[in-house]
């Protein structure tokens, strides 16, 4: 299976790596690994949904 890092992560979903790192630790990317102190996540993996907002989506103020 091909992993990608934090960083990689992060640059496919449009978030921070601190975002990534978060999703990681509350076990909400399936099959995630923690491998010493680096997290691998799938190629494949899908983002989570965002849950501080109802739909998972930024709220445009126009």
């Amino acid at each position: 299976m091909d992993y990608m890092t934090l960083k990689e992560a992060a640059e496919k979903w449009g978030v921070t790596p601190r975002r990534v790192n978060y999703y990681c630790a509350a076990g909400r990317i399936f099959g995630a690994v923690k491998m010493a102190t680096i997290w691998l996540i799938p190629k494949d993996a899908e983002k989570p949904i965002d849950g501080r907002t109802k739909q998972g989506k930024v709220k445009k103020y126009e």
